[in-house]
Order: C-alpha cells, then sequence, then structure tokens
C-alpha cells in the first residue's frame, strides 16, 4: 500500500486515541453546561432527502452537499447542518412536548467546501436550539448558553466576542433604499460576505441593487438609536446576568442561511486568527416551511463546531492549561503486574472483582518479566500498579507516581482501589 493511501482523504481526519480524548472534553464540557441550562439531548439521521435543504437553506448551502442517489433512486445528503431535521423531528412530535422546547445535539455534520484552518469536509457540530418561544427572552437564554459553553472551556472575554445583529434591522434598511423584496436575499449575501470580499468586489455588487458601498458602511458603523428593540431587551437580560463584557451590537454580522428571520449571532476570537467559532439565530418560519404553513413555531439556534474551537484553545494559554489537565492520561486505575506466571488465575480473578467495582484495569495478556510490565503501566499512565507473586493473597501496591509502595491483603487491596475509584 502507497503511503498516499495511508492518508484519509481531503477535510476528513482520523481520531487516534489522543485525538479523541480531546473530542471526548470538547463533548463532556458541551454537555455539562447545556443540561446546566435544561436542555435535553436528541440525535436525527445522518442521511437526508436532499429536499429538506434545498427548500429552506439558500446561499452557499445546496453546492457544498455531499449529495447522491441511493439504490432507491432517491435524491439524498449527507447532513450539512441539523436544524432542517431538528424542525422535521419537531414538526412530526410537537404534541408530544411541554413548550418552549429545549434541546441540543452533538453530531458530525458533512460539507463540500475548501478544507482549511478550522473547517472540514467532516466536522462535529454542538447544536443548541430553543422552539416554541418568540420573545427575545430566549435569544438571551441561548446566548448565554453559548458563552458559558466558551468559559467552561477556559476562555474569557479577552479571547472571544458575540457579535450579535437583527436581520430585522437590515430588512428596513433594505426597503427605505428601495431594495425589492427578490432583490434582499441577494443585499444580504452581499453583506455577510463584506469581511471576505475586497471593497472594490462589494462595491461592485453592491451597485447592481442601486446602492452604494459606503451606505451601507454608515449603516454599520454608525447605527441610529434603537435599531434592534430585540437586541436592547436582550442585552438587558444578559446585563442581570453579568454577561455584557461578551457581547456588541454588530450589524456586519447576517448569516448566511435564507431561513434566519431575526437576532443573529457570531463568536470569533478576538485574534481574528479564525473564522466565526459558532454562530445561530432566529429562525421563526422554519417550520412553517417544512410543514407548507401546517404548523407555525418560532425558533432560535446555534451551532459550535470542534475543529475551530479546538484551534481557538490551543492558542489560547489558559483554555490550553485547562484542556491538558482534563486530558492528562489515565487509561487504568490500577495495572495488575504478574511477577509469577502460576498465579495468573488469581490475578484474573482479581480483574474481574474489580472491574464488577468500576475499577479500571488493566493487565499483561502475555507473561513478559516484570520490570517490562512496570514500564508498560507507566506508559500506560496507570495510577497503580498491584504486583502479584507466590506472597499472594499478600500483594505489592505501587503508586506510580510517587512511588510509594505497600504490602496489602486481598481484602484491603480491593477495598482501597474501590475508594480511590470513587473518590476519583
Amino acid at each position: 500500500m502507497s503511503s498516499t493511501n495511508l492518508q484519509p482523504l481531503p477535510g476528513f481526519r482520523d481520531l487516534d486515541p489522543n485525538s479523541y480524548a480531546l473530542r471526548a472534553y470538547l463533548f463532556r464540557t458541551w454537555r455539562s453546561v447545556a443540561e446546566r441550562y435544561g436542555f435535553v439531548e436528541w440525535e436525527g439521521p445522518t442521511l437526508e432527502p436532499t429536499e429538506l435543504y434545498l427548500k429552506k437553506s439558500g446561499g452557499e448551502l445546496p453546492t457544498q452537499l455531499f449529495r447522491f442517489t441511493d439504490q432507491g433512486e432517491r435524491d439524498v445528503s449527507l447532513r450539512p447542518e441539523l436544524t432542517a431535521s431538528l424542525g422535521r423531528i419537531v414538526a412530526a412530535n410537537y404534541l408530544n412536548y411541554t413548550k418552549p422546547l429545549k434541546w441540543f445535539e452533538i453530531g458530525s455534520c458533512f460539507r463540500y467546501e475548501k478544507p482549511q484552518k478550522g473547517r472540514l469536509r467532516e466536522f462535529v457540530q454542538f447544536n443548541a436550539d430553543v422552539l416554541g418561544e418568540e420573545g427575545p427572552e430566549a435569544d438571551a437564554e441561548l446566548l448565554a448558553l453559548s458563552i458559558d459553553c466558551m468559559r467552561a472551556l477556559g476562555l474569557s472575554s479577552s479571547d472571544f466576542v458575540v457579535r450579535v445583529s437583527d436581520r430585522e434591522a437590515w430588512l428596513s434598511f433594505a426597503e427605505r433604499h428601495g431594495i425589492s423584496r427578490e432583490q434582499t436575499p441577494d443585499f444580504l449575501s452581499i453583506v455577510d460576505k463584506l469581511e471576505r470580499d475586497r471593497p472594490e468586489v462589494s462595491e461592485e455588487k453592491f451597485a447592481a441593487l442601486g446602492i452604494s458601498r459606503e451606505c451601507v458602511m454608515n449603516f454599520i458603523q454608525s447605527p441610529p438609536e434603537g435599531v434592534s428593540p430585540r437586541y436592547e431587551t436582550v442585552f438587558t437580560e444578559l446585563q442581570a446576568r453579568g454577561l455584557t463584557d461578551y457581547v456588541q451590537l454588530d450589524l456586519s454580522v447576517v448569516r448566511g442561511l435564507a431561513y434566519y428571520t431575526g437576532l443573529v449571532f457570531e463568536i470569533f476570537d478576538k485574534a481574528h486568527s479564525l473564522r466565526a467559532v459558532a454562530g445561530g439565530g432566529r429562525y421563526d418560519g422554519l417550520v412553517s416551511t417544512l410543514t407548507d404553513g401546517a404548523l407555525t413555531m418560532p425558533a432560535t439556534g446555534f451551532a459550535m463546531g470542534d475543529a475551530v474551537i479546538a484551534h481557538l484553545i490551543e492558542e489560547c494559554p489558559a483554555a490550553r492549561a485547562l484542556r491538558d489537565a482534563a486530558l492528562t492520561p489515565h487509561s487504568c486505575d490500577v495495572y495488575l503486574a504478574l511477577a509469577a506466571v502460576e498465579m495468573r488465575p488469581q490475578m484474573l480473578l482479581l480483574a474481574s472483582t474489580l472491574r464488577d467495582a468500576g475499577v479500571r484495569v488493566d493487565l499483561p495478556l502475555s507473561h513478559t518479566k516484570l520490570v517490562k510490565q512496570l514500564r508498560h503501566a507507566e506508559r500506560l499512565g496507570a495510577t497503580y500498579t498491584a504486583i502479584i507473586g507466590t506472597e499472594f493473597p499478600s500483594i505489592e501496591l505501587k503508586h506510580m507516581e510517587t512511588r510509594e509502595s505497600k504490602k496489602l491483603n486481598l481484602e484491603d487491596l480491593i477495598c482501597a482501589l474501590i475508594h480511590h475509584k470513587a473518590a476519583s
């Protein structure tokens, strides 16, 4: 096999145990914060009818689909995001749950776009949504959750900012400047790319709609007072929570997907080394669109990707230190080292007893010298090594970090290791 065949496809990645440990750390953090906020977990299928995404997404998303015809001649796509699946599931089950719904999900998504720093073709997103509540208080709850997810990862207001905007303000702006309803999606798409396009490029695009780039930039840089009443309420809510250091009104944020209807936001690192770390907003019309008007349900949500967050953590010392502490390798609580091969049955029985009690146990699968077993236990990151020899049921228990050893009888050894596991 050639070396090129040993590599994953562009935009995809292998997760060895060290890489997977980082992902698991992110998952634990996201799940913990979401549950503290009263959110419950859900999941949807990885493969969906392509129509689900063409019907509501707009922007670049339809061109980024991993799309194919399956063996049943159905037009299907790997999910590029979760909001469409969420809307479909909620529409089918909304009578079964008390409103508002506060749901979260952690799962893989797929987009055929150019791989770059923090952007992959297969990635994992943490998604959190509030459905069935139209007031700005729901937006504030969601923003607070997104901020606390970042804080739980060791990131502070000096590391990131949540830039909040309001598409309603832009719709009013477009109407005042003679941009038709049919032209408005194109107009918003140009605004969304302002930071990526060269000024002369965006100027040309705006001119085609009969407006100047200068006019748009003036609106962004000097928004009129009261431009977003919803944002003012959200800011007051966040002020009561002590979180206003993390947010700012920034009308340059529009979000590319067509289903957004109101307040939108994106989280950016203050070093400007990455694109948006997370983003979301209100999508009050999505459920209605998916049900052809049969059901209307206001909603707001956001998504946060694992790849871009991992890069940001690496660049921020406090977050990196917190991550490293969480990833300290301890693959097992105790390694059972066998000093006398004839004692293997006793070692296996001890391993089963400890494992039944929830203790993580590893052991030699073939007989090797004791010194090699001790080196192996150290490389594994075992907290203890229990050396089983001919003096069994007397066993030497060695703490691998302090190097302290003591002899214990079998019953005391089991109790000590169970107590360690319960305390850890």
